[in-house]
């Protein structure tokens, strides 16, 4: 008998995280995916307030707080949304909430379509489900395309996964792709998971969620971006009623419920100020500006992002190695599927200043690789 479950032995360690722990301890790092900005302080202030108040010694309802789901809930009816807050599961980040609707949805054998170049917990979590990752390429602008999506469908499909604003790529889906995605998912019964994490940093185009157009939809998304606060753990998912007992099964045993300070600070993040995701989106634009206008002048073709933090340009072999010997940190491509190969992906979650003086580095090492 096998020591270790065959699902575990599938996965491995992240190769984002192989590439962090190979670069020097004084490196430029963009390969993190987490933004560079304080989380509000009011939503700070929450937490501690709650603390102080002695309102988090216990757990919350298994979902999280009213509260907090009647403000996500609140949130999405900004957004042109109905969402009941009963059908909100507060998580340990948009990660856990990945989880559970794998989990909730994929048979062993149960085949999910995955973007390829794409996130990489989508290929790891399908496999923990016990499923199979189906990979679908992208476009030349690296949105993924529901005509794609719709001709990979086969009997054993569960599910494929939408992520828009796109990690790693920035790339923008638009209304007309998120309501074909919304079709395909109702007319062949199968759920169309979609990421929306990055769904307010968007810079060209606007974001809508397949939720508007379809009953088959779970959306997974969180603080994290938003609201500069990767480190809070804190997400959620909602879906049809039907859909989130399922989700609230798992989540019960695995997590119980979400951390009660960041239910807190998520709320008041949510229902607080929204000024504060202007700013940072403005400060993302000019970066990227700069980061295009630095990849041009080296002679790299760059899709350009419309969202996210993030750009993946096309590069010449050795090119990631060699910017990392110089002292800057990028994922290779192929971190995120095998269609990334030949591209890195290039994280601007930094300052202007910093940004230029890696530009430097990627100059000098796509001389040395062309």
């Amino acid at each position: 008998m096998s020591r270790f479950s065959a699902r575990v032995e599938a996965i491995s360690i992240s190769g984002i995280r192989e590439v962090f722990e190979a670069a020097g301890e004084d490196a430029i790092n963009l390969g993190l995916g987490q933004p560079d900005f304080p989380t509000p302080d009011h939503a700070r202030r929450a937490a501690v307030d709650a603390i102080e108040a002695g309102e988090v010694d216990a757990y919350t309802s298994n979902k999280g707080t009213r509260e907090l789901r009647e403000a996500i809930a609140a949130k999405h009816a900004r957004d042109g949304q109905s969402v009941d807050p009963e059908d909100v599961i507060a998580t340990a980040g948009g990660s856990e909430a990945l989880h559970l609707a794998m989990e909730a949805h994929v048979e062993p054998g149960d085949e999910v379509l995955i973007p390829d170049p794409g996130f990489v917990a989508y290929d790891a979590l399908t496999k923990l489900a016990g499923g199979t990752p189906v990979p679908v390429e992208l476009r030349e602008d690296l949105t993924l395309d529901p005509a794609a999506v719709e001709a990979a469908i086969t009997d054993e499909t569960a599910a494929f996964v939408v992520c828009s604003p796109a990690n790693p790529t920035g790339a923008v889906q638009s209304p007309a792709d998120m309501r074909e995605f919304a079709r395909i998912a109702d007319e062949h019964d199968v759920l169309c998971l979609s990421d929306e994490v990055y769904e307010q940093i968007v810079f060209d185009g606007e974001h809508r969620s397949p939720m508007e157009f379809g009953e088959n939809v779970a959306v997974v998304n969180a603080c994290s971006k938003t609201y500069s606060m990767t480190g809070w753990r804190l997400g959620w998912v909602t879906s049809t009623t039907d859909r989130i007992e399922r989700m609230l099964r798992v989540h019960q045993y695995v997590q119980a419920c979400a951390s009660a300070p960041a239910q807190y600070a998520a709320e008041a993040a949510l229902s607080g100020p929204q000024d504060v995701i202007d700013e940072m989106v403005g400060a993302f634009a000019e970066r990227r500006d700069v980061l295009l206008d630095g990849l041009a002048d080296m002679g790299l073709e760059t899709p350009t992002p419309s969202g996210a933090f993030y750009a993946m340009p096309r590069v010449p072999e050795g090119w990631v190695d060699a910017v990392i010997d110089r002292g800057v940190v990028v994922v290779p491509g192929e971190a995120f599927g095998a269609n990334g190969a030949g591209h890195a992906r290039i994280s601007y979650a930094v300052s202007v200043e910093t940004l230029k003086e890696a530009l430097e580095a990627m100059r000098a090492a796509t001389r040395a690789t062309r």
